[in-house]
């Protein structure tokens, strides 16, 4: 099931690692509101996991080219920052997981769709920055997902074969890109559900991060990481 030997995991961040798509899905539906537009769950869902280009263009598609975008950005930010000033929430099972790798000296790097300052920012006030080796985010890639460049570049950045890598994702998104990378990709869903589509990419998909530890635990050889540890 998982790579033999595993190279790395490769992990998403919002909504994969931290518990941030309801933080966000509040903030848009609130800026969308203060802008005088209505926003709709199947609008807001096709955005999760889409570099801002594309969730940019999707929401002029439907509320039209007049549609304030740098006004929203503004508003979306100020909402977000006001519902995690202190503190951003982990989905369930990301300490563990990420505890467990790095005990057995298996890489962790993040692939996300966000700009690095941001994400840099979140995933220190989440308490995990120190748990992950790299973090390539689209500030760092000329394409983002879902093609390929931000996995391939998490991939080499701690010096993993991309096809011996595992990558976690919880987007349709990122699991196109991902697969386009060559990895072993397993969905983690959280707001968005996998379709046929998305099952026929990846590998599997699995409740959350502690039942993928689980499946980790039983399955990967650490006989070769014990060695060098």
């Amino acid at each position: 099931m998982f790579p033999v030997p595993l190279d790395a995991v490769i992990f998403d961040m919002d909504g994969l690692l931290l518990d941030t798509e309801r933080l966000y899905r509040s903030a848009i539906f609130g800026a969308c509101e203060d802008l005088g537009h209505n926003m709709h769950d199947i609008l807001h869902l096709s955005l999760i996991g889409s570099p801002k280009e594309i969730g940019d263009a999707k929401l002029k598609a439907h509320f039209g080219d007049e549609f304030a975008i740098d006004k929203y950005h503004e508003k979306c930010r100020d909402r977000f920052r006001a519902l995690c000033a202190k503190n951003i929430p982990l989905r369930p099972g990301a300490s563990e997981i990420l505890d467990w790798l790095k005990e057995f000296n298996i890489p962790r790097a993040v692939a996300t769709s966000t700009p690095r300052a941001l994400a840099l920012d979140h995933l220190d006030k989440a308490g995990i920055i120190d748990r992950i080796d790299a973090v390539v985010t689209r500030t760092d890639v000329e394409f983002g997902k879902p093609h390929p460049e931000t996995f391939l570049k998490a991939a080499a950045a701690v010096g993993g074969r991309p096809s011996q890598c595992l990558a976690l994702e919880d987007s349709h998104t990122g699991i196109r890109a991902a697969t386009a990378a060559g990895m072993v990709t397993v969905m983690v869903p959280d707001l968005l559900k996998p379709t046929e589509e998305i099952r026929c990419l990846g590998i599997s998909v699995v409740e959350g991060l502690d039942c993928l530890l689980s499946e980790l635990r039983s399955s990967v050889d650490l006989s070769e990481r014990h060695c060098h540890l």
